[in-house]
């Protein structure tokens, strides 16, 4: 939970600055509204995009913004910041879901109220746990009627605070009307109807509370959090599919047993027949009820034929609701199901794609086993997701946070790079590429040119002599190569070519840093790159690849270069100052010109 103590002092406060005052008198004008304490001195406001509003948090509580009045001490508040934290923190341990308790309080009402009203003996077992469990849910939707009057909401991007404004946005919601009508106290009718005695009866007393079921939009807000939230959605729809059903059933099997109360049980052999010690027994009453619904709503199975119209209504309407109902589920199981396996499909086809060209081609066995076994290897590792395809939906500022989540470490690693300004390394993080190297891949051959520095993230490299069976070094996670020849050093004696013979060992997964991509990045910052450089040339310099006279001959030229450019450009902008004021003094002239005709022509 979120909880921010603000301090209003009226006395102790500075006068505020009087252009700041006018210029945001409209804009201040609702957070003086809130100085009022609504709540033992607080001002509670829920925000519903936080975490804890629909699941745990540290301290478990819906995320409050609490505001104390100016009466507390400093050392009052702090302790009251003390109680706060660790009274939620209680709560956290014994209630961590707020709306997960509204809405298994919904469903209680759901399951029970109508399931109390059919089977007598049900209502009539445990009238203490009734009597509990009803009045803890309707304490539980008395205060969710608080906590959703005070839920924030977003305006010009800000959470909303005003305690007023709440509420004037939870009345035009109209989400009011269904947490009043849930609530009103149609519990008085027990006053004349005893709720726990009922004997053969249909329906119950407790049906009078039929009413709570109006809060069933709380339980579709929680199933589209979670779903939204949680990381198996798939499953998570077909487990609220598989509930949607079973919920289905119980009420028809509950109009199944009512409607045979009011035909009469054993009158013929499609009602309930209540005679014979099983056929009484709560556990029969209702398995059988729920068996008849299933095969009923499924079409899958046969039932007794009815024998009035009453019964022939009930089960024409029952097949019209199952087949439409059914139909409507099973076909969102499908697209679920299909939805669970659309990245293994995807991969298969374009696998396949590959085979139907290697096929057609006429490549050889060995590389087309090459080509399978990456393919399968791609798939075990990392499920041949492609990051770029999934990132493309979110915008840039997002991209690079997640960027920098997974790849900033990895870039540390590199000796040049440490140190790094934050704003390069977060630009370098959004150029990197995973490769994946087969075993047996050259990853570089020495005397290529160098475009590209490796990282390797996963697997063992050798590197190697020229016959390919010496092996000088070996590279594991976390090795380094390729960084000098991307920042194009002038001197460097290998010319920006491999000096070595790099091999993958097994499978690999390198990060690559393109060269051009590097340069482009550094253009935004030349210190960094100065700085880059001079790392370079020490690491030349310590393996006697790097041509003094050379690499200052370049550097003389290049600050010339740019002291004729800081030349050129004080030029143009001098330039620039006389055009402009010649251009001034033109227009002058010509006016009075055009003055001096004016007059003329009238004279």
């Amino acid at each position: 939970a979120v909880v921010r103590f603000r301090r209003f002092s009226r006395k102790d406060s500075l006068p505020p600055d009087w252009f700041v005052d006018k210029s945001h008198q409209e804009e201040n004008a609702d957070i003086e509204d809130t100085s009022d304490p609504t709540c033992w001195g607080h001002h509670i406001v829920v925000d519903p995009a936080q975490p804890s509003y629909y699941k745990s948090s540290p301290c478990g509580l819906p995320a409050c913004i609490l505001e104390s009045s100016s009466e507390f001490t400093p050392y009052r508040q702090y302790m009251l910041v003390m109680d706060v934290l660790y009274f939620t923190y209680l709560i956290d341990r014994y209630v961590s879901q707020w709306l997960m308790v509204v809405s298994l309080a919904v469903l209680y009402n759901v399951i029970f109220v109508l399931g109390r009203a059919v089977f007598w003996e049900l209502n009539n077992a445990v009238p203490t746990l009734w009597f509990f469990l009803d009045y803890t849910c309707d304490a539980i939707y008395i205060a969710d009627i608080f906590v959703h009057a005070h839920e924030g909401y977003l305006e010009q991007g800000l959470l909303v605070q005003n305690p007023d404004k709440l509420r004037a946005h939870y009345i035009q919601s109209k989400c009011w009307r269904s947490d009043i009508l849930s609530i009103l106290p149609t519990d008085l009718a027990y006053v004349w109807w005893a709720p726990y005695d009922c004997n053969l009866k249909v329906p119950c007393s407790v049906i009078v509370r039929l009413n709570r079921l109006f809060k069933l939009p709380r339980l579709w807000e929680w199933f589209e959090r979670t779903e939204t939230g949680t990381n198996y959605p798939n499953v998570f729809r077909i487990c609220k599919v598989v509930v949607a059903i079973l919920v289905l059933i119980h009420w028809n099997a509950c109009l199944y047993f009512a409607i045979s109360y009011a035909i009469g049980f054993g009158t013929d052999n499609w009602v309930y027949n209540l005679s014979g010690p099983k056929n009484s027994t709560l556990a029969r009453q209702y398995i059988y009820s729920f068996y008849w619904s299933t095969l009923t709503l499924t079409t899958i199975g046969e039932t007794p034929v009815p024998e009035n119209d009453a019964e022939y209504l009930f089960v024409v309407a029952d097949f019209l609701a199952g087949v439409l109902i059914f139909a409507t589920i099973v076909g969102n199981i499908g697209s679920m199901i299909s939805n669970m396996n659309v990245a293994r499909v995807d991969f298969q086809n374009r696998m396949d794609g590959v085979k139907q060209y290697m096929a057609f081609r006429k490549v050889g066995r060995e590389l087309e086993a090459r080509v399978i076994r990456w393919f399968a290897y791609t798939w075990q590792e990392s499920g041949a997701l492609d990051e770029e395809r999934v990132l493309s939906a979110l915008p840039d500022k997002l991209k690079a946070e997640i960027a920098i989540q997974v790849h900033l470490e990895t870039l540390r690693k590199v000796i040049i790079f440490q140190d790094c300004e934050p704003g390069l390394l977060e630009a370098l993080v959004l150029k990197l590429r995973l490769q994946v190297f087969s075993p047996g891949d050259y990853i570089c051959r020495k005397g290529d040119v160098g475009k590209e520095m490796y990282i390797v993230k996963r697997g063992k490299l050798q590197v190697v002599a020229d016959d390919g069976r010496n092996i000088l070094a070996t590279l594991g996670a976390g090795s380094v190569f390729g960084e000098v020849s991307v920042l194009d050093i002038a001197g460097n004696r290998t010319g920006n070519r491999r000096t070595a013979n790099v091999r993958s060992l097994g499978y690999s997964d390198l990060f690559c840093l393109a060269k051009d991509d590097l340069l482009v990045a550094l253009a935004d910052y030349p210190e960094a790159r100065a700085t880059l450089i001079e790392r370079g040339c020490q690491l030349l310099r310590k393996d006697g690849l790097l041509d003094e006279e050379q690499f200052q001959r370049a550097k003389e030229t290049q600050d010339s270069m740019v002291d004729s450019i800081k030349n050129l450009e004080s030029t143009m902008e001098n330039l620039q100052t006389r055009l402009a004021r010649l251009i001034g003094e033109f227009s002058a002239s010509q006016a009075k010109l055009k003055q001096r005709l004016t007059k003329l022509e009238t004279r």
